[in-house]
């Protein structure tokens, strides 16, 4: 699958908001929108008001990339939430929020989903005691999540990653063990418990025309 692999900052600047895509250095005053918070690009500070479809359009692309999918792989995860029941734009951020290399993230065991998604395709990661190489791999209801006892002490940016493991908080529908490196689901997660500031209806919208 292609992957964008031009500066992450750029990203962050074409949405004028933290998209956190580059771990701890959104938190430094190394952060790209915090020196430059305007579009990139020759005219990037005179873009104009942007239509219902441009707002729609720029939603879609800002969450796309906080979660780091390509956009056939994003269009299919809208596909399945539309057949799931209840209210669509909730089913595809819980979707999203249920991946592999989402859910590393969100336990702490990764500073960014780019890295999440490295220790995936690297093996570092176990499933319910076994290896999972697919990022894209929905977790479930009980699953136990853990990184592989080796991985912890000869890659040193797991080890690195893994000492400030305390300092960052959890969702509630997640678990950790800190001590154990290991972390579980304890349910689905809520619109309420997703803190990231996304209008999911406007995704709808666009898919919808």
């Amino acid at each position: 699958m292609a992957r964008y692999r031009e500066s992450a900052c750029r990203l962050c600047r074409r949405e004028t908001q933290k998209l956190y895509l580059k771990g701890d250095r959104c938190f430094t005053d190394k952060c790209a929108v915090e020196r430059r918070n305007y579009a990139p690009g020759q005219h990037g500070q005179a873009r104009g008001k942007l239509s219902d479809y441009g707002l729609q359009l720029r939603e879609k692309q800002k969450v796309r990339r906080i979660y780091g999918l390509g956009e056939k792989q994003f269009h299919l995860t809208y596909l399945n939430a539309t057949r799931m029941r209840g209210v669509a734009g909730h089913n595809l951020l819980m979707l999203l929020e249920l991946r592999l290399d989402n859910v590393i993230y969100r336990l702490g065991f990764a500073s960014s989903r780019n890295q999440a998604r490295h220790w995936v395709r690297y093996g570092h990661v176990l499933v319910n005691g076994r290896r999972m190489n697919i990022p894209s791999a929905r977790i479930k209801i009980g699953d136990v999540v853990s990184l592989k006892p080796a991985s912890k002490d000869e890659v040193p940016q797991i080890k690195e990653t893994l000492a400030n493991l305390g300092r960052k908080s959890v969702p509630a529908w997640l678990e950790v063990d800190a001590a154990n490196y290991t972390g579980a689901i304890k349910a689905l997660p809520s619109r309420e418990e997703l803190t990231i500031p996304m209008q999911e209806q406007l995704i709808i919208e666009l898919y919808s025309r």
